[in-house]
């Protein structure tokens, strides 16, 4: 209750900055800054007594008491300043601009955010208030396909189980969300250990890994993670503002968790070939597979690469990933042959902000095995899900959770998994895999009835989405194509 009230009040007030042409994103970014400043304020105070250095004329009381002349100037000024103040200022306030020119609004917005204590709220209490602000953006500016339904999130870290002491990466950080899903997942069930010092500080800096091409991107994960006790005001975790896939990386680390962007082509193209890459929009990366542009199939062999031996990862991807011929068949081969591939879960349209998408979640270890075979969990066929009224929940893939964590799937019951699952897990074999035209794993075997029998059809609603997101999905392949064939 207190979270919901306090993102209603401070999101209210962003239908007044709106008619001033500030969008979410931009007022999401100035609050950033603005509780940066904030937080700093209450560390001074009794009983943390926490020195920033923060500049003189750049601190939160500075601004309180600021008249409303000049508000705006000096914000500008101060914005500048802290910018090149170094360590945590600097990555939390590169580049920073405002966006608020009316100095009635800037000033009403300081008040509206020094109405409540920030520090003195739990981590979680003020983690969730800014996560929340962020999904809000996500959800009311299109940014959607960026952000990564929290079900998913949540299912995904409760299958992979980071412990303490791991590294965790994501190549496409974005806000964080699959570093705060890892970081609940720690304290829910490390708590104990967590109280070690070492433990404790690995956490704090060296757990976590990030790239993203946009700044103000990167800044908003920076601040995330703050909110969430990760990292300090003077030192942060590693994010880097800057395309990941364009080197080849320098540390291995435990699991990486990744949503690559949409859309599949790309202004360059990746390859391991040195005759290829001395072309223009070419780059060499001798640990790749094989030589593509699609996005997705980058990130695929990126993250293979990221991962040191008996590393753990779960990639959500497209459906073409699945299917799509050439580079695309040579890094299916790859998967199956060089690492443990072992599971694949199939999603639903509908969970999404954007419409179309049809993405899946592999899971593997970055080891060999002796003994083949992929488990596919088909959560898609005949479910149906909206973003308003049937939202895609944790609880709705707690029984693939279950069929992951189950110690041993050889031995799974049939009748428990036609009666609870509807058929939903199935196994198929190296053998059986590799001898499909193009190692195609986009696999079916359960049975559409929502058009046999009239009185299984879903809400008008749902079919209404369905058949947007059929189209939608259709159209972005479509200009896939067009992209294509313009280069």
């Amino acid at each position: 209750m207190i979270t919901n009230n306090l993102v209603a009040k401070i999101w209210s007030f962003c239908d007044t900055l709106r008619d001033d042409g500030v969008s979410y994103g931009d007022y999401l970014e100035q609050i950033t800054y603005l509780l940066f400043l904030k937080m700093a304020d209450e560390y001074s105070k009794a009983p943390y007594n926490r020195d920033f250095n923060i500049p003189e004329n750049c601190n939160w009381q500075f601004f309180l008491k600021h008249p409303l002349e000049g508000l705006t100037l000096d914000y500008i000024n101060a914005l500048n300043i802290l910018s090149r103040s170094g360590k945590m200022l600097s990555n939390i306030f590169n580049g920073a601009q405002n966006k608020i020119h009316d100095p009635y609004k800037l000033k009403k917005l300081i008040e509206l955010l020094n109405e409540d204590n920030w520090v003195s709220e739990s981590v979680d209490i003020k983690g969730d208030i800014y996560e929340s602000l962020l999904q809000k953006s996500a959800e009311s500016s299109g940014a959607g396909q960026y952000f990564t339904p929290r079900s998913i999130i949540k299912a995904i870290v409760e299958c992979i189980e980071p412990r303490p002491l791991e590294t965790i990466s994501d190549p496409t950080c974005g806000t964080g969300g699959f570093f705060l899903g890892a970081i609940e997942f720690l304290n829910n069930n490390y708590s104990r250990q967590l109280q070690k010092e070492n433990e404790k500080k690995f956490l704090q800096f060296d757990t976590f890994h990030g790239w993203d091409i946009v700044p103000s991107t990167a800044r908003l994960c920076l601040m995330n993670l703050f909110l969430h006790g990760i990292g300090d005001m003077k030192e942060t975790p590693e994010i880097k503002v800057e395309d990941s896939l364009l080197e080849p990386p320098i540390n291995k680390v435990k699991i990486v968790l990744a949503n690559p962007p949409f859309g599949k082509s790309s202004t360059y193209t990746i390859t391991n070939d040195e005759k290829l890459a001395k072309q223009e929009s070419f780059i060499l990366r001798k640990d790749f597979w094989t030589t593509t542009s699609n996005k997705q199939l980058c990130f695929v062999q990126h993250i293979i690469s990221m991962l040191e031996e008996n590393g753990r990862t779960a990639m959500v991807l497209p459906d073409n990933v699945l299917f799509e011929g050439g580079a695309g068949e040579t890094i299916r081969k790859k998967l199956l042959e060089e690492t443990n591939l072992h599971t694949i879960l199939r999603l639903p349209t509908g969970i999404f902000y954007a419409n179309g998408v049809k993405c899946n979640v592999l899971f593997l270890d970055k080891k060999k095995s002796k003994k083949k075979e992929v488990w596919f969990y088909d959560y898609r066929t005949n479910v149906h899900h909206t973003l308003k009224k049937f939202p895609l929940q944790f609880e709705h893939l707690k029984s693939f959770v279950e069929c992951y964590q189950a110690n041993n799937r050889e031995n799974t019951d049939e009748t428990w998994n036609e009666q609870k699952l509807n058929g939903r897990f199935r196994k198929y074999t190296y053998d059986e895999l590799i001898s499909r035209d193009k190692v195609n794993f986009d696999i079916t075997w359960l049975k559409d009835d929502s058009f046999i029998d009239l009185d299984s059809l879903p809400e008008p609603e749902v079919l209404a989405q369905e058949i947007i997101d059929s189209l939608e999905s259709a159209l972005n392949n479509f200009r896939e194509v067009v992209k294509s064939l313009s280069k």
